[in-house]
């Protein structure tokens, strides 16, 4: 089984909002082989708290647009690591210490990538923050 086109279009305008936002490292999952829950995932970071909430207010903005609205929502009071559940994909938006710390993508390394479009990717950290 493969994520289906719907979700595959939703991650590719949601991963677009949130690199309009300055996402850091945005990357896609098709996980529907190993969730029944969902067919995708799509991750993202940002360097502070503030920004975590920019790119979920993106995000949230640009799939109701879309007509979707999340069915959950949840750590948006910490701002350090908020999850929407659209159903047919799940938004992580992460700072950037979270995101190091729960290693997402090492649990879905063998789940296959999403391709996003070049301007979806988001920018990648460096070592010196920027």
């Amino acid at each position: 089984m493969t994520a289906t086109d719907r979700a595959v279009e939703l991650v590719n305008i949601a991963a677009e909002a949130a690199s309009d936002k300055l996402a850091q490292e945005v990357v896609a999952f098709d996980v529907s082989d190993q969730l029944v829950i969902t067919d995708a995932f799509l991750l993202c970071s940002a360097p502070n708290d503030r920004q975590v909430r920019s790119i979920v207010d993106e995000v949230e903005d640009r799939l109701r647009d879309a007509g979707v609205k999340p069915v959950r929502r949840e750590g948006e009071r910490d701002g350090r690591w908020v999850l929407l559940d659209y159903v047919d994909i799940v938004v992580h938006v992460q700072h950037e210490e979270e995101r190091g710390t729960y290693g997402l993508e090492r649990l879905w390394k063998d789940c296959p990538a999403i391709p996003l479009p070049e301007a979806a990717q988001g920018r990648e950290r460096t070592q010196d923050g920027a």
